[in-house]
């Protein structure tokens, strides 16, 4: 039964393909006229041509290949809706990176804000130093020869670690002026060693001891250069504050307190008491 079936059902579908280009070639009432099918109707008609073309390219493929034929289903408007999801996924991604990346945007320029403003800091800073250098060599009387150690510096010991290592020794046995002299030295001949800045320190310990507050304060001044993280930087600006207030320059002094407290917040308890005392007796502004 299935045999006899099939020849009728190619006769069904030819005959569709017949009637196929004669219904679709049907001529258009003209423009003037009315319709007679109805937006329905036109739909039908456009779903039946439809319906016949696919008949016919199953037809011509069973005849041509002789394969039996699998008709995949019309799934056009479901794949535009997967199509449509995904665009819509897509979209949702990209706004979410686009706000990912102008929140980074954001932190960068605020990031470069923020440097800027510490580099404008530092060199006001700096500035600042300098021209308090500048202030304490001006009040400064020409040093007679044996200020800062006597004689020139002799010649380098080759050494500095020795070298720095005797003039601590100096000082700790009160032997201020030996130790002044070798601080002094040590200065001149390495500049640029690790422990200059140290060197320099020590040295205006040395000469406040002995009431030369003028150059003790630029021996301080060299020594924090730079605001150091060391154990003596804390101590070595107060020190420069205590001198600049025996040099009758309270403003400076009070200046250089507050950025004492500012660098060195953890100062330890000594120090901290003799910079409130400082402050104090500079009448510097609560």
């Amino acid at each position: 039964m299935r045999a006899r079936r099939l020849p009728v059902m190619l006769l069904a579908l030819a005959v569709l393909g017949t009637a196929g280009p004669a219904m679709s070639q049907t001529p258009l009432p003209p423009v003037d006229q009315p319709d007679p099918l109805d937006a329905r109707d036109a739909k039908r008609v456009e779903r039946m041509e439809k319906v016949v073309r696919e008949l016919r390219a199953i037809v011509f493929q069973l005849r041509d290949s002789g394969k039996p034929v699998v008709v995949q289903p019309a799934d056009t408007d479901a794949r535009m809706a997967e199509m449509a999801d995904k665009l819509n996924d897509l979209e949702s991604t990209l706004r979410g990176l686009n706000g990912s990346l102008e929140g980074v945007t954001r932190d960068a320029d605020l990031a470069k804000r923020e440097n800027t403003a510490l580099k404008t800091q530092i060199q006001t800073l700096n500035d600042r130093l300098a021209a308090l250098e500048g202030k304490v060599a001006a009040v400064q009387a020409p040093p007679p020869a044996d200020t800062l150690g006597g004689a020139a510096p002799t010649a380098p010991a080759g050494d500095p670690a020795k070298d720095f290592t005797q003039a601590r020794q100096l000082m700790l046995a009160g032997d201020y002026d030996a130790a002044e002299n070798a601080f002094a030295n040590y200065v001149e001949i390495y500049p640029d060693a690790p422990r200059t800045a140290e060197a320099r320190y020590w040295l205006g310990k040395t000469l406040s001891v002995r009431g030369a507050h003028a150059n003790a304060a630029q021996a301080y001044i060299g020594a924090i250069r730079g605001w150091p993280q060391t154990t003596w930087a804390p101590d070595a600006v107060v020190e420069l504050a205590r001198s600049l207030v025996a040099l009758k320059k309270p403003t400076d002094a009070c200046q250089t307190l507050a950025e004492f407290t500012r660098r060195y917040p953890k100062a330890p308890a000594p120090i901290a008491s003799r910079a409130a005392a400082t402050r104090t007796q500079a009448k510097c502004a609560a």
